[in-house]
């Protein structure tokens, strides 16, 4: 088996004046919070951002674990659309001591380089620093942070970088290289 040198940079803001966000884009574009818990439209979310970039360690889900994992207090799924079609999500999970992380963040291939990305996070992150607004109970947000590495989209780094972020580690390993999944069995050559 191959292997391929991944480098994977863990970034973080601590104060939501950290965040600069982006310009919202032209059009109807519109982000919404996904309320139900729906393993069969987040696997969709999941595979259609990751399956070009090798997002693969949710693809063996059982139904039940995707439904337990949304069910958790505190994981919340914002979805961008396009004029009602799913663009791309962000996926929130507050931890403890009022910790954020963003578990994932993408757009679906098809709606790259079109301005959404940028909006699609400042907004994200936003709901991250105010999640506690929407879960009684939970610690006010003191840090949102996250991580992304090289085989995510070739933008990812540098628009973290302009939404406020700030790098706090970078580790280089060997990873297995695993072909491009795409959403679905060769939807995708590699």
């Amino acid at each position: 088996m191959t292997t391929l040198s991944v480098t994977t940079w863990s970034l973080e803001q601590t104060s939501p004046t950290d965040l600069r966000p982006a310009a919202v884009p032209e059009g109807d574009v519109r982000v919404v919070r996904s309320e139900v818990p729906s393993p069969e439209f987040s696997r969709f979310l999941y595979a259609s951002v990751g399956g070009d970039i090798r997002w693969t360690d949710r693809l063996g889900w059982s139904y039940a674990r995707w439904q337990g994992h949304l069910e958790r207090p505190g994981v919340e799924t914002w979805v961008a659309y396009d004029r009602g079609t799913p663009a791309g999500y962000v996926e929130l999970e507050a931890q403890d001591e009022g910790v954020v992380e963003i578990l994932y963040f993408g757009l679906l291939p098809a709606f790259r380089g079109r301005r959404i990305g940028g909006h699609l996070l400042s907004y994200g992150v936003a709901r991250a620093w105010d999640l506690a607004d929407r879960l009684p109970g939970v610690k006010p947000t003191t840090r949102v942070w996250l991580h992304t590495c090289s085989k995510d989209g070739e933008h990812a780094l540098d628009n973290y970088l302009r939404r406020g972020f700030r790098l706090f580690d970078t580790k280089v390993e060997d990873e297995p290289d695993v072909a491009t999944p795409g959403p679905w069995p060769g939807a995708y050559s590699a």
